[in-house]
């Protein structure tokens, strides 16, 4: 005896139906007899009344919706090219009792993109730390094959393994840091910051260097400018890889320029520009990305990390301020950071 035909569809289910956000699809005989906004979005308006298979063109998912019932509610496939090329898709399939077929499709973009990001960053920072200790390795163990080397070569390979060495520590710091960062970015920063008196010690500290460079920082300070609410110690990190940042890769005797002053909606502004090669308009998207680098070599011969950025970035997200990075080829680059007051504070 044949089973009888599904019955026909509940009046309140496209109700329910739209009551979903994801997109879902409900089956009858292998076509599409309903589906929410969310389905018709992305698969087309045409869909209902439509065989499955043309609705959803991907030959895994065609076999697991015309297979026969009972083995709907098997595991979940992951699909590509529904919608744009980039956007990932988890197909669930679940068999009702009048014979019907919930087909749910569940956007996994987000999580899709958020793994890759993470394996690249373990990828690179794998790569950035294997490079000095190779050298570390390689040069250890030639100067333990050549005891009675020349003296001025051992100097030699000597201060390359501690450049090497301090090139892994200051990478493992700015890990640390990032990481600490990140852990603490739903949390806001209570304590009471007077951003002046702090960009004040970070040009001592860096003036204390003895790094050339420091004699052209140039320091503009507004008498205005209300305290932030803030962490010293991330703030401190932010302004040292920002000007940091404009020493290395400005022209030697141009100035850094450091402003700091108050600005309207109760924010506090602070830039830091440099007179350098500048930056080409398609790479400023990317330098907060995690070991992103404009100039692989040149940035490695500077002592970058290739994560001070992307730290300065987290920095600004977590003081719920803005970052934005202005350049021109030729003439340098300017980047501010807008942090909101502390509230109270704020003078007239």
């Amino acid at each position: 005896m044949d089973a009888a035909p599904p019955a026909a569809t509940a009046p309140h289910l496209d109700s329910v139906l739209e009551g979903i956000v994801e997109p879902v699809l409900v089956l009858a005989d292998g076509q599409v007899e309903a589906a929410n906004t969310a389905a018709r979005e992305l698969l087309g308006n045409h869909i209902v009344g439509q065989d499955v298979r043309l609705a959803i063109r991907h030959p895994a998912a065609a076999e697991r919706l015309t297979a026969p019932p009972g083995t709907g509610a098997a595991g979940p496939i992951n699909l590509v090219g529904l919608g744009t090329l980039d956007q990932r898709w988890e197909l669930r399939v679940t068999d009702t009792p009048d014979r019907r077929r919930v087909v749910h499709l569940i956007d996994q973009t987000g999580s899709y993109a958020a793994e890759r990001m993470r394996v690249d960053f373990v990828a690179n920072a794998s790569h950035e730390l294997r490079t000095p200790l190779a050298s570390i390795l390689g040069f250890a163990e030639t100067l333990s094959e050549n005891d009675g080397a020349d003296p001025t070569m051992r100097a030699r390979f000597l201060k390359v393994m501690v450049d090497e060495a301090r090139r892994m520590q200051r990478l493992v710091e700015d890990l640390i840091s990032l990481s600490r960062i990140e852990a603490e970015k739903y949390r806001l920063p209570d304590a009471s910051i007077d951003l002046g008196a702090l960009l004040n010690e970070v040009v001592v500290e860096l003036t204390d260097t003895h790094d050339p460079r420091a004699a052209d920082i140039a320091v503009e300070l507004a008498g205005d400018v209300p305290p932030v609410a803030g962490d010293r110690i991330q703030l401190s990190q932010a302004l040292h890889n920002l000007i940091g940042n404009a020493m290395k890769y400005g022209r030697a005797g141009t100035p850094v320029a450091v402003k700091l002053w108050r600005y309207p909606n109760g924010m506090v502004r602070l830039s830091v520009g440099d007179e350098g090669d500048g930056i080409a308009p398609e790479h400023i998207p990317r330098l907060t990305e995690r070991f992103y680098r404009v100039d692989s070599g040149r940035s490695r011969a500077v002592g970058g990390t290739g994560l001070g950025l992307a730290i300065v970035k987290h920095v600004v997200e977590r003081h719920r301020g803005r970052l934005d990075i202005a350049s021109q080829v030729g003439r340098g680059t300017v980047v501010t950071i807008l942090l909101p007051a502390e509230q109270g504070v704020i003078k007239g």
